[in-house]
């Protein structure tokens, strides 16, 4: 496969080679230079207004009504040669490097493989193989609802806001009144939506809210919304609580401080 792609590339290259190179020039680029000395005209007050603005649309039927300027051909006699030379070298040193760094005689490992080892050793797993893992639990046990949230949570990790939000849709169908979950929603959809809070997120957030009043991600993330909206009120009301069950120590305090601070001096 590899020696009928290699050959298939260099026929390509050999035939462009063979028509070889039209050195004609394009009647843009003088074009531009002759706009360019109107517009110099004008800035120096040798072109009025209207003398200037019929010179341009001028020069612009002059471009589309121009037919590009032929040229002979450039191709030396030779020159097959060499480009069958280039694609000769780069094939070959492609294959050097490749028995020099990789694994020719590796056999193949399927994914459900992969999976298997994966699923040995849980603790050394990158986010992406943990989704992995818990994916194919999950399609084992699709009423499993610590499952799905566990898998929400493995994609959102990975990377996967979209592919946590519907995990935890899902989950969400079997234990609707799970609080957790909608606020995990909510924040998959806000990193799927590049941070901004939509209005399905923000449908997530209050459902959260309304469920369990402690959910400091969705008051965190409603008060985003109502600061974007200018709404000083309710961002203190959700924020207030959220900064009043923060150690005084923590970082997260003194920038929701601030923040809030500087909306109300806007206000």
């Amino acid at each position: 496969m590899t020696a009928l792609l290699a050959a298939l590339a260099g026929l390509l290259v050999l035939t462009g080679a063979r028509r070889g190179a039209d050195g004609g020039e394009a009647p843009e680029a003088s074009a531009a230079v002759e706009l360019s000395e109107l517009d110099r005209l004008k800035a120096r007050g040798l072109l009025d207004e209207a003398s200037w603005t019929a010179a341009r649309a001028e020069a612009g039927r002059r471009i589309l009504s121009a037919e590009r300027t032929a040229q002979p051909i450039l191709a030396g006699g030779k020159d097959r040669f060499w480009v069958l030379g280039g694609i000769v070298a780069t094939v070959l040193v492609s294959l050097g490097v490749y028995f020099a760094i990789a694994a020719p005689g590796l056999p193949d490992q399927p994914y459900e493989q992969r999976v298997d080892e994966w699923a040995t050793s849980v603790e050394a797993l990158e986010p992406v193989q943990v989704a992995a893992v818990v994916d194919r639990m999950v399609r084992s046990q699709p009423e499993n609802h610590q499952a799905l949230t566990m898998l929400g949570a493995a994609r959102f990790q990975a990377g996967d806001p979209i592919g946590a939000a519907s995990a935890f849709r899902r989950a969400l169908e079997l234990e609707p009144n799970d609080a957790r979950s909608w606020s995990r929603l909510g924040e998959s959809l806000v990193r799927a939506n590049d941070g901004a809070v939509g209005g399905d997120a923000e449908a997530a957030f209050r459902r959260a809210l309304a469920l369990d009043a402690n959910q400091g991600g969705a008051r965190y993330f409603l008060g985003e919304a109502a600061l974007a909206r200018g709404d000083v009120a309710e961002l203190r009301s959700l924020w207030g609580p959220l900064m009043a069950s923060l150690d005084p120590s923590d970082p997260r305090l003194a920038e929701l401080t601030t923040r809030l601070a500087a909306a109300e001096a806007r206000q």
